[in-house]
């Protein structure tokens, strides 16, 4: 199984745009000068990141207006303003108002964008757009701010697939920088987002997992780089650039080499308190498995690509930049060990089935057929 450019932005924030149960807020542990309080248009709001984003402009001071289509957690946030609305010809709503600023999480489509960009920038100071990482057009080498962004054939396609997905977010990029201008305007790439309240279960897959004990599947080596973004922190930076008008573009990860497959299987066996007999499988093998799992949205290593091979992802994500802009990485086990205190909140009816990983009889299977043919 090749891992392809699709299977990178399947992995992306897509999946983290959809609802998920609500979850105890945890607070920030930075205090931030909140300055003149804000009011914050937020399109979106009810989601994954969201609800984060909307308690840390709550927590400083700031009011939030939420624009959405009223389907996601609807009584989430029964004390906030909901205007109704489509992105698709419903911004009704929208018009005659003004906000400091605008948060936009639910905007997948370049027409949509530009259309709420042309429609908010008379009546807003700042425009932050969520984007992702997925809009780059390789992951073969070291990806910043100024790395080649994908394209796509026909900019007039708007469905959202795994093969179309990045290069419409590098399209509504542009749409909020020729429309707003980018002195006035914020984008945001951010690498995998995890932490509570993540519907997606791929960075949750590992600890939960970790928390059963046994004999448990891990692929590629222990040195194996990986990169995530905790949402919170996440949250954390765009306020921020709200607050101070921190404008220009992005990409948001943990540090660059900092953190490897070894280190999350160490910083799960120590907040699960749980041993497990970690069996390391090289990269066919591990590829072959997540081509053939049951589970299909993730893979059945989530979050972890390849860095050998003809199918090597081997990019790192250089997030200096935003660093240096005052975004702030708290430690993976501090992600970790919040994520399984949210986890053990939800129904089992939620969590008896993950969204991603392998199940117990798949990964079993796997490990007889590893240990057969390396005896």
């Amino acid at each position: 199984m090749k891992t392809s450019r699709r299977d990178i932005i399947k992995a992306g924030v897509l999946g983290a745009a959809a609802a998920s149960a609500s979850f105890p807020l945890i607070a920030a542990e930075r205090e931030t000068s909140p300055g003149r309080p804000l009011d914050i248009l937020i399109l979106g709001g009810t989601g994954f990141i969201g609800p984060h984003m909307v308690r840390e402009a709550l927590r400083r001071g700031h009011s939030v207006t939420l624009f959405n289509r009223g389907r996601t957690n609807i009584a989430l946030f029964p004390d906030l303003e909901t205007i109704k609305g489509d992105r698709n010809n419903g911004l009704d709503g929208l018009r005659g108002r003004r906000w400091d600023a605008v948060i936009d999480n639910s905007g997948y489509v370049p027409r949509h964008v530009r259309d709420s960009a042309g429609l908010l920038a008379p009546s807003v100071s700042h425009y932050l757009f969520v984007s992702t990482v997925s809009v780059y057009a390789s992951f073969k080498q070291d990806l910043d701010e100024n790395s080649a962004l994908a394209t796509i054939a026909d900019e007039s396609i708007e469905q959202v697939t795994g093969e179309t997905y990045g290069a419409l977010k590098a399209l509504c990029e542009t749409a909020v920088r020729q429309v707003v201008g980018e002195e006035r305007s914020t984008i945001l790439r951010p690498t995998y987002i995890c932490g509570p309240g993540d519907h997606t279960d791929r960075f949750t897959w590992w600890p939960v997992r970790t928390s059963s004990g046994g004999e448990m599947l891990w692929p590629g080596r222990p040195g194996d780089a990986i990169q995530i973004i905790d949402v919170r922190d996440f949250a954390n930076f765009t306020v921020d650039c709200i607050q101070k008008k921190i404008a220009g573009t992005y990409v948001t990860a943990t540090p660059e080499n900092g953190y490897t497959m070894g280190d999350l299987l160490r910083d799960c066996q120590a907040v699960t308190a749980t041993k497990v007999d970690d069996t390391w499988v090289d990269e066919a093998f591990a590829l072959s498995a997540s081509k053939d799992s049951p589970v299909k949205n993730h893979g059945a290593f989530p979050v972890w690509h390849p860095q050998r091979g003809p199918d090597a992802v081997t990019a790192q994500i250089i997030s200096k930049a935003a660093r240096g802009a005052g975004m702030h990485n708290r430690p993976v086990r501090e992600t970790i060990r919040d994520l399984m205190r949210w986890w053990r909140t939800l129904p089992d009816d939620r969590t008896s089935t993950m969204q991603a990983g392998m199940p117990a009889e798949y990964e079993a299977e796997l490990i007889a057929r590893w240990k057969k043919n390396h005896a």
